[in-house]
Parts: structure tokens; sequence; C-alpha cells
């Protein structure tokens, strides 16, 4: 099962897919694409990947305990939707025209549309179990909710893509010893019936 850095590794993930496949048309440099709040005073980057929420996913039925090992069981782990938002840096110095935010805000979408899963053991290569494949989708939200989004970072709305990455487990730290089974008795006793038929 995954650890808890999956979320992170997610968000590189992410961010290395569109260096490599964006770079250096339209965005020169790798560097220029970052993990980043729209917050952040940062200028040194064009294309900002920013992780405003983490929602558990409902719908999952999970048993309260899951073998491992022999003698052990472990919580089951928790699926989540994580929601990300992809935008130009608007304290960037470069100077960008509203054609060149259009070319770029188009290719990252291309991007992701190709690239729209991962499976967990690639992120995180010790994983051993087969896990569903967390997959990157643009979130149904209207042009008001993702107003509010900018509205909670205090910044005035622009133009952005809105991705949710789902199903993401998360493991349990939480695991149980149980007591092995070193002896067995078993005893068989006969009804009337059966010793009359002998």
């Amino acid at each position: 099962m995954a650890d808890y850095t999956i979320i992170s590794d997610i968000s590189s993930y992410l961010v290395n897919v569109l260096r490599e496949k964006m770079c250096p048309d339209p965005i020169l440099s790798p560097k220029d694409i970052a993990v980043a709040s729209p917050l952040g005073q940062n200028t040194d980057y064009l294309l900002g990947l920013y992780m405003y929420d983490i929602q558990e996913e409902p719908g999952t039925s999970m048993p309260p305990f899951i073998q491992a090992g022999r003698v052990r069981l472990q919580r089951p782990p928790k699926p989540y939707g994580l929601y990300y938002m992809v935008f130009i840096n608007g304290s960037s110095q470069t100077g960008l025209k509203e054609p060149d935010i259009q070319k770029i805000l188009g290719r990252a979408t291309q991007i992701i549309m190709d690239n729209n899963s991962v499976l967990p053991n690639e992120l995180q290569t010790w994983l051993d179990a087969p896990e569903p494949p967390i997959v990157f989708s643009q979130t149904k939200i209207t042009l008001e909710q993702k107003m509010r989004v900018w509205q909670a970072l205090n910044k005035p709305y622009q133009v952005s893509l809105h991705y949710k990455a789902a199903p993401v487990f998360v493991s349990s730290e939480i695991v149980v010893e149980t007591s092995r089974v070193v002896e067995a008795e078993f005893s068989l006793s006969m009804t009337e019936g059966e010793r009359g038929n002998r």
C-alpha cells in the first residue's frame, strides 16, 4: 500500500511530465514549471501546479482490517481525491501576452489529457501488491466555483486548468499483532442413535 508520500509523488510526477513535454516549446526551460502556490512571491517560474484540496473518496467499502503477514492485521488504506489547479504565474515578470498564455494552457491541457493516469508502483517502486491506476480528470466545476478558489487566495481570477487525481490510496500505520495458533484441541461425541447403529 502506498505511503503518505504518494501525495507529493503525484505532484512531482505531474510537474515532471509537463517539464518533459512543454520544453523548449512553448516554455523554454524546465525550471519555469513548478509545484507552487499563487500566493507565493516567487517570480522564477511561468507555469504553476497548485494542490488546493484533498477529499476522501466516497463509496469505497473496506473491511475494518486486512491481513498483513501471518499474524498481523492492518487498517485498510483510505482513498482520496487530490484537486489541482494549473495556472500562469501572475508574479512573473516575463511580459506574457494573452496569445502566449492561451498557447501554454492549451499545451498543458493536451499533455495531461494524453498522460491521464499513472500506476502507484511507478511512483513508489517498492510496492509489491497491484493498486488501481491514479486517473487525472478535469474537474466538472463552474466558473463561479473556480472564482471562489481564487477569492480564497485573495487573488484576482485568471483562466486556469482544474484537475482531480483519484483514487489515491494512503496506507494506515495502525497494525494489530494477533497471537499465532500453536495448539488445537478437538473432541468428537456420538449421539444415542449413532451408538446403536454401530
